[in-house]
């Protein structure tokens, strides 16, 4: 659809297209109402490059997010992309349900992650629409961990290769409880010739080539452009949003669209740009009314920002690992800790297989000496592993001129390191006779920022949070925020399907309002 230049008005307007605002203009487009959807940047073209290691990963061809700044004021390269679908374009599609203690309060390590204002069973039923949604491929009852529910997934458990197979054999026979991944991708296993994904090893990271990942733009944005009260507008970078003289209410939405400033105005205003983008958003915005920054009269907006503990693990082997479609395997036995530390520690899954491009050239390998990355990538099991980091109000987004800045010091670390260390012992109990091995752990920078949140958390107390319980803002009538910001909290495990199930509450909710 293209936008239409004598008639500026909508009943909703949509700021990003990623998980949350993808996912919301899906479910609104059935309403009928006049809904016009922004994206910053344009559709991620389809090449060659997307399968290239070399592109993605070292030339980085697919990030376009620009510079930002840490708290010493370096500047950061954020591994992420403006495009239609947001960071979903690259996920991995792994895609978890929180577990249902986690929207209660919950003792860590290294503090305390605060109870939520709703709680599982008001995210279940969509949890369940947004795991058919999203095509998530997945089988109850092998993770200890997993919250209830009354539904089988809709999509079959992707099976594992030989050489994880074993591996999940090896664990079992441990006692540990290995499950199949949740994961969301257009896979057809029992009927191969019907069979979007061809299972091949440029999956996690990358963009597909063949559309076969179930992300915001494929499963969500598309549809909804079909019907015709939807418009889609694409190179339309949102500057601010303008308020009436009571700060009330949104009337109008500043926008650069091919380097000509347009103001649009919508009954309804939701910001869907990402955790760090929309706290950015609300404090450029700032008024006479909200000095601050819009909806910043708790001082909330921009803090408590997290994006979890995260790094891998990389297994060398004496035995080559011939995998390709590696991410199919989780572990969760560690997830709230252990007999003798009771805590949550984190989460372990199998991640995309690596190749000669993501090694460093100094990687030990398992026979003792050192060898090339591209034999090092052959008798590699790369796992990722991720714990909780929690809320402080001293990690935040902040705006210094029309630069973004993040402030983050790290925290529950402890419970984090101890995953690692306590992986490791594991990996090497099953390996114990089938010859030496090595491990490598590598933990991520600031600049990995793919699952950001909690930068607008909602609640019920406007003191003390920005967003209501329905996600919208304590102090603007007619603006909500549907992305990863409304977290009170950082779950154990991907975001990426609370966030789509709370884009299908939030869209049950706008729907009713604007009848």
């Amino acid at each position: 659809m293209t936008d239409h230049n004598n008639d500026q008005h909508y009943d909703v307007i949509i700021i990003g297209t990623g998980a949350g605002g993808g996912t919301l203009a899906h479910r609104l487009a059935p309403t009928g109402k006049k809904i016009l959807v922004l994206e910053r940047c344009t559709f991620l073209p389809r090449e060659k490059a997307n399968w290239n290691p070399t592109e993605v990963f070292k030339q980085e061809r697919y990030y376009n997010t620009g510079t930002w700044y840490d708290k010493n004021g370096q500047e950061i390269h954020p591994a992420a992309g403006y495009w239609v679908g947001g960071n979903t374009k690259f996920y991995g599609g792994t895609l978890f349900r929180a577990r249902e203690e986690e929207f209660n309060t919950v003792f860590h390590k290294g503090g305390i992650s605060p109870e939520w204002g709703l709680k599982y069973a008001d995210f279940e039923p969509y949890y369940t629409q947004a795991e058919k949604l999203y095509n998530v491929h997945g089988k109850r009852g092998l993770d200890p961990t997993e919250p209830w529910t009354n539904t089988e997934y809709s999509f079959p458990a992707i099976s594992h290769e030989p050489c994880i197979q074993e591996v999940h054999n090896d664990l079992q026979a441990k006692g540990f409880h290995p499950f199949y991944l949740p994961m969301a991708i257009k896979i057809n296993e029992a009927q191969k010739f019907l069979s979007e994904c061809i299972r091949c090893e440029t999956c996690d990271g990358y963009p597909c080539l063949i559309h076969a990942k179930a992300d915001a733009e494929v499963m969500t944005v598309r549809p909804a452009m079909e019907y015709p009260n939807v418009t889609l507008l694409t190179e339309a970078k949102v500057i601010r949003l303008h308020t009436s003289a009571s700060g009330r209410e949104i009337t109008e939405v500043e926008t650069e669209v091919a380097g000509e400033i347009r103001s649009f105005r919508g009954a309804i205003v939701v910001v869907a740009c990402g955790a760090i983008n929309s706290a950015a958003l609300l404090l450029r915005s700032q008024t006479d009314r909200h000095p601050n920054g819009l909806a910043n009269r708790s001082d909330q907006v921009g803090r408590n920002f997290m994006k979890h503990n995260c790094g891998v693990v990389i297994e060398l082997t004496a035995k080559e690992n011939p995998t390709v479609f590696q991410k199919t395997l989780g572990i969760n036995d560690f997830y709230w800790g252990e007999p003798d530390f009771p805590y949550p520690m984190g989460q372990v899954q199998l991640s995309g297989k690596v190749n000669k491009e993501m090694l460093m050239n100094n990687v030990p390998v398992a026979i003792g000496n050192e060898i090339s990355p591209e034999e090092s990538a052959l008798h590699s099991v790369d796992w990722w592993l991720m714990g909780e980091d929690l809320p402080d109000r001293d990690n935040q987004v902040y705006i210094k001129g029309d630069k973004i800045h993040i402030d983050y010091t790290e925290n529950n670390t402890e419970s984090f390191n101890r995953l690692v260390d306590r992986w490791i012992e594991v990996l090497k109990s099953i390996n114990v006779d089938k010859g030496e091995s090595c491990y490598y752990q590598s933990n991520f920078p600031l600049s990995w920022v793919a699952h950001q949140c909690g930068t607008c958390r909602f609640g019920t107390d406007p003191e003390t949070s920005v967003l209501d319980l329905n996600c919208r803002t304590h102090d603007v009538d007619n603006l909500y925020v549907v992305d990863g910001s409304f977290f009170p909290s950082n779950i154990g495990s991907n975001p990426t399907l609370t966030i789509i199930a709370n884009a299908l509450r939030v869209g049950d909710h706008l729907s009713d309002r604007l009848k």
